[in-house]
Parts: structure tokens; C-alpha cells; sequence
């Protein structure tokens, strides 16, 4: 079956030296969990899962030549990516990383689809590796549909371009400019002739950014391109490139929905999970004790729980949890005898780091797959 997702025509003190020992001393005894083994996809549309939660994908739809992508613990790098089409016509295929559904193919514990009007946030976190010797896109998507569907082509494609290298554009023409999420972008909007595409770019790359998906798919609806009762069925974040590509990468991806009153699945319910962020800052360091309470009615076997670490700050040691990677989207995990959380019970752990420019905490816990609120 032919995936074609997308087609693009042309014209991401002492107070402070005691706690440093104190978590000095307890790095000693926190055990790190092995990395996972980076696994590498050749066939057409093959696929693994990272993080326990999301889906990476090779899609090599629109070209014979190989195609390769090593997905890592974070995301994936384009280890291989031969061939090229003319920039007139649609790129080679879009290897990428998603949270929701896919040609039937579900991330595991996603609560995608959710229906716009029943979502309250969709916080996402993304790391973008470029290279120059290519032609591409790096491209967010967002899709939507009038009923719950996890498979074919949906409605409404909103593309996000964080990047563009060569002489290629968006579908359809350019509608103007808008500013969404803080950021001002051109607008363009359009069809394949399978589904409505509008198109955010941005007028110069962005290398990593945390956002609301939720910001765009409002300003959508504002342009009569989806409507409240329609369906949020994926974000996905990767690249369309039309010649070459190998290097590039997703160096971290993250993606949560909370729906109602932050529970997936479920408008208006109770938060399955509640998350509590305290910390002690100074000039240039910090640390965190971070408390998770699991709301939901069974017990969480294995807790991970992930969040994405603002720009700038790096996880130097950590205890009660092994905590990986460093920086970016992170994920906590239970060591031997607190890999449990039972209903109503609660986890603590904590982590010292670094961090450069301003202090912020970070966005989008999720627990297991499962969106967080936060206390």
C-alpha cells in the first residue's frame, strides 16, 4: 500500500556545596539502566517503537532506491537516503517519529484520536539535527479528520516547516502570515488532491522548540480548514527529503494530549496522573525533587514517566530513578523495588543539573504515555 502522507510542489554558597555532595554521594548508589540499542529500518515502511510510546517510521513511499533510519532512544537519524526526485513533484518520503495513529498503526497507550473540542493541551518538545548537503524539509504534521479514523488519508494536514533547504515550497499558494505560539509565520494553504494542507513556515530554521500543538490546530479551525468536532488522529515529526538526506535526525521528540480536565480519553474526568516540580536554583545549577502520584484506578507496572528539559539545561546526576538522556526529552524510570506505582500512591526521585540563560521548569510530563497535570 502506497502511504503517500504528503505531496509539495515549487513555484525542530554553602546551602549549594552541601546539597552538590549530598548528590554526589547519592549518584553513587543510583543504578542506570542500559541504554536501548539503536535499531535500524530498510524496509519500506517498517517500524519500531522508542520510549515505550512512540512510533518511528521509515515511509519510503515515493521512491525505489534504499532508504534507511536508526531509530535511537530519544528519536532517529537518516542513516541512509539514496536517490532524489525533481522539486517540482513530491519529496522522496517522510521517515518520522509520531504519537497517535498511522495507517492502523497505533503508539502504544496513545489516546489519538481525541476530539478537538475535548482537548485542553497538547504539549510537544522537538530537537531537529540539520545538514546542508540535501534537499528537504524538516516538517511537523498534524492531522485531522471528521470521525475518529486511524487509517488512510484525513481531512486537514497541517504542516509545521522548521526548516527548508533547496528550491522547494508548500502546497498550494502563500495566504498571508500569522503569529502562532509566540512565533510569526507565512501561511500557505492548499490541496493534493487526497486532503487540505495549510502550511506554517518559518522564516528562518528552528532548531528545537516546545509548543502547544493545540495553538495550531486552533488557528486551523479559525480559517474554517477543520471544526471543534473533528478529530486530532497524530503528530508526527520528521523530514521530506527530495535528494540525499542521510544525517539528518529527530535528536528528541515528545507528545502528550489532555483531553477535558486532564484525563486522556476521557473529557472532563479526573487526571490519571499528578506530577509535583520542586526545586532549589542558583547561579547556574539546580535540583529537582519530583514527585509523581498515579490517579488512575490500577497500578502503573514499570512507571516511566518523560517530560521535555527547557533549552539549555542538562541532568548532571540523579537518585531514586535512572534518568536519561541528559537533556531534551528525558524519561525517568524506577529502579529495583519502586517500579511500581499502585492507585493513589506516589513516587519520588530527584536529579541535580546545570543550566545557562534563564531557569524554567519543564513541560509535558507524561506518565507511561498518559498526560500529567501538574500540582
Amino acid at each position: 500500500m502506497r502511504r503517500l502522507r504528503h505531496r509539495t510542489r515549487t513555484p525542530r554558597g554553602l546551602f549549594a556545596t552541601l546539597l552538590t555532595a549530598l548528590a554526589a554521594v547519592a549518584a553513587l548508589v543510583t543504578a542506570t539502566a542500559p541504554a536501548q540499542a539503536d535499531t535500524t529500518l530498510c524496509e519500506q515502511y517498517g517500524t519500531t517503537t522508542i520510549q515505550g510510546r512512540y512510533v518511528v517510521q521509515n515511509n519510503r513511499w515515493g521512491i525505489s532506491e534504499p532508504q534507511c533510519v536508526t531509530a535511537t532512544d530519544t528519536g532517529f537519524r537518516l542513516t541512509r537516503a539514496d536517490g532524489s526526485v525533481p522539486t517540482n513533484g513530491a519529496p522522496k518520503s517522510y521517515p518520522s517519529v509520531f504519537n497517535g495513529c498511522h495507517y492502523t498503526n497505533c503508539s502504544p497507550g496513545t489516546n489519538l484520536p481525541a476530539r478537538i473540542s475535548g482537548i485542553s493541551a497538547a504539549p510537544s518538545s522537538i530537537s531537529y539535527g540539520y545538514v546542508s548537503d540535501a534537499v528537504y524539509n524538516a516538517s511537523y504534521d498534524i492531522w485531522l479528520d471528521p470521525t475518529p479514523r486511524t487509517d488512510g488519508v484525513n481531512r486537514t494536514e497541517i504542516m509545521i516547516w522548521f526548516n527548508k533547504v533547496g528550491p522547494i515550497q508548500p502546497i498550494g499558494s502563500q495566504v498571508g502570515t500569522a503569529t502562532v505560539g509566540g512565533r510569526t509565520w507565512q501561511v500557505w494553504s492548499g490541496s493534493n488532491g487526497s486532503n487540505d494542507v495549510l502550511s506554517f513556515v518559518a522564516p528562518s530554521a528552528i532548531g528545537s522548540w516546545s509548543f502547544d500543538v493545540m495553538d495550531f490546530v486552533r488557528e486551523t479551525v479559525a480559517r474554517g480548514m477543520a471544526q471543534n468536532d473533528w478529530y486530532l488522529t497524530s503528530v508526527q515529526a520528521g523530514f521530506e527529503p527530495w535528494q540525499n538526506g542521510a544525517g539528518l535526525a529527530v535528536n528528541s521528540f515528545s507528545s502528550t494530549v489532555t483531553t477535558g480536565g486532564g484525563s486522556p480519553g476521557t473529557p472532563g474526568g479526573p487526571a490519571a496522573c499528578t506530577v509535583s516540580y520542586a526545586t532549589h536554583v542558583w547561579q547556574g545549577g539546580f535540583t529537582a525533587n519530583v514527585t509523581v502520584k498515579n490517579a488512575g484506578p490500577s497500578t502503573v507496572d514499570g512507571w516511566k514517566l518523560a517530560f521535555a528539559l527547557p533549552s539549555g539545561q542538562r541532568i548532571t546526576n540523579a537518585w531514586n530513578a535512572s534518568v536519561a538522556p541528559s537533556s531534551g526529552t528525558v524519561t525517568a524510570s524506577g529502579l529495583n523495588g519502586n517500579t511500581q506505582i499502585a492507585s493513589g500512591a506516589s513516587q519520588t526521585f530527584g536529579f541535580q543539573g546545570t543550566y545557562s540563560g534563564g531557569f524554567a521548569q519543564p513541560s509535558g510530563f507524561s506518565l507511561n504515555g498518559t498526560a500529567c497535570t501538574t500540582a
